[in-house]
C-alpha cells in the first residue's frame, strides 16, 4: 500500500502528462476540444483513470474517445517514464459529464424556485378555515365566575375551631 499523498501526488502528475501529451504530441484529425478534467490512480499505482471533457456534439465526443483509445499506448509509455515507476499505469479514459450533471441541477433548481412561488402565491391569497383565533378566550367572563364561586364558598362555611362567641 502507498501513501495516500503519494498516490494523489503521482495522479496530479498523470493529468499534467496526460494534459500536456495531449495538447503538444497527438495529431488525430478525431480529437476534439478536449480538457482533461481529473485523474485517479488507484492505491498500488497500477491502474490510472483519466477523466475529461469535450466541446461539441455526440459526435466530437465519440472522435474523441476513438482518438484517446488509439493513443493509449503512446500516452502510457510517457507517463510511465516521467513517474519512473516499476509498472507504467494503464490509463483508462472516462468522459465526464460535469456539464449535463451541471444542466440537471440547474433544472431542478429552478423547478423547486417556481413550486416555491407558486407555495408563495397561493399563501398569500390563503384565509383561515374557521375563525382566526379557534379558541375561546372568555378571560372576564372566567375571572368574574371564579370570584363568584369564592364568595359562595366563604358565605356557606362556617368558621372551624375557637370560639363560637
Amino acid at each position: 500500500m502507498s501513501d495516500p499523498a503519494k498516490v494523489r501526488r503521482h495522479a496530479e502528475r498523470v493529468r499534467e502528462l496526460v494534459a500536456s501529451v495531449v495538447r503538444s504530441q497527438i495529431k488525430d484529425p478525431r480529437l476534439g476540444m478536449i480538457t482533461i478534467t481529473d485523474a485517479r490512480i488507484t492505491a498500488d499505482l497500477r491502474d490510472a483513470t483519466v477523466f475529461y471533457t469535450v466541446l461539441g456534439d455526440a459526435a466530437a465526443q465519440a472522435g474523441t474517445a476513438a482518438a484517446l483509445e488509439s493513443a493509449k499506448g503512446m500516452l502510457r509509455s510517457t507517463v510511465g517514464k516521467a513517474l519512473g515507476l516499476r509498472h507504467s499505469p494503464t490509463l483508462t479514459f472516462v468522459l465526464d459529464d460535469v456539464q449535463d450533471q451541471v444542466k440537471h441541477i440547474d433544472d431542478l433548481l429552478a423547478q423547486a424556485r417556481n413550486a416555491d412561488a407558486e407555495v408563495q402565491r397561493l399563501a398569500a391569497r390563503a384565509a383561515y378555515a374557521g375563525e382566526a383565533q379557534p379558541y375561546r378566550l372568555d378571560e372576564d367572563e372566567d375571572a368574574e365566575d371564579e370570584d363568584a364561586e369564592a364568595d359562595q364558598d366563604e358565605d356557606e362555611t362556617p368558621p372551624r375551631g375557637g370560639d363560637p362567641r
